[in-house]
């Protein structure tokens, strides 16, 4: 006997057939559309170059002759560094200038190995003149000098002596008191532009005038007739 097969109904057989082939969730993406979804996304940009750590201040510092931990930094309103005045003091200690724009009055920053106390700071004259009258004057961590038409602001520290000094007359004492309450240790960007490079500059071929294009390039010591 010949059994007819039995045709299901189309409405019966469609919640089979989504059943079957739709085994993810609704609004679940399939891995086609997550590496789609990847394809699309922008890729990463790098960032700015990173700036001097704490090794570049001790290779920039060492090179000039400075022990790193007696480099120091410093700002005041209206002062720049003077680039050419950063340098070493003494032995192995620091010393940099800024200048007023306007003014032209200086601001001179020195860090060097030491103490400071209520004994010893009269006997230490105000920026290195020897044999003059010194004042001291504590205000608060701070000892406030003056001597030899200069002032300063000496700030003790473990083994050395933060000294932010200037001409009486050029520079208030509250500049003076700012600029040496904001001395401190540079960071990354400002060891970049206080301490000069390591690396040499690249060197410049000088060209002469009287060497001739042929031959061995000897001068050109040619005598006119006469000559």
């Amino acid at each position: 006997m010949i059994r007819h097969a039995r045709v299901l109904p189309v409405l019966v057989l469609a919640p089979l057939l989504l059943t079957a082939c739709g085994s993810e969730k609704a609004g679940d993406p399939g891995p086609s559309a997550s590496a789609s979804a990847s394809a699309s996304a922008p890729a990463s940009t790098a960032g700015p170059a990173a700036d001097p750590g704490p090794g570049e201040l001790a290779s920039r510092a060492q090179a000039m002759g400075v022990a790193p931990e007696l480099v120091y930094v410093t700002e005041a309103p209206g002062f720049t560094l003077a680039q050419q005045s950063v340098g070493v003091l003494g032995d192995d200690g620091f010393s940099a200038t800024w200048v007023d724009g306007e003014t032209n009055a200086l601001l001179r920053l020195a860090v060097d190995r030491g103490t400071i106390t209520a004994v010893t700071c009269p006997e230490q004259p105000v920026g290195d003149m020897s044999g003059e009258h010194t004042t001291c004057e504590r205000d608060g961590g701070a000892w406030y000098r003056t001597g030899a038409g200069r002032h300063e602001y000496a700030l003790p520290e473990e083994g050395h002596v933060v000294r932010v000094s200037a001409e009486t007359d050029a520079v208030p004492r509250d500049v003076l008191r700012v600029a040496a309450l904001a001395a401190h240790r540079p960071d990354a960007a400002e060891t970049d532009a206080l301490l000069p490079s390591v690396e040499p500059a690249p060197a410049t071929p000088v060209e002469r005038g009287d060497l001739p294009p042929y031959g061995d390039g000897a001068p050109d010591n040619h005598v006119d007739v006469g000559g």
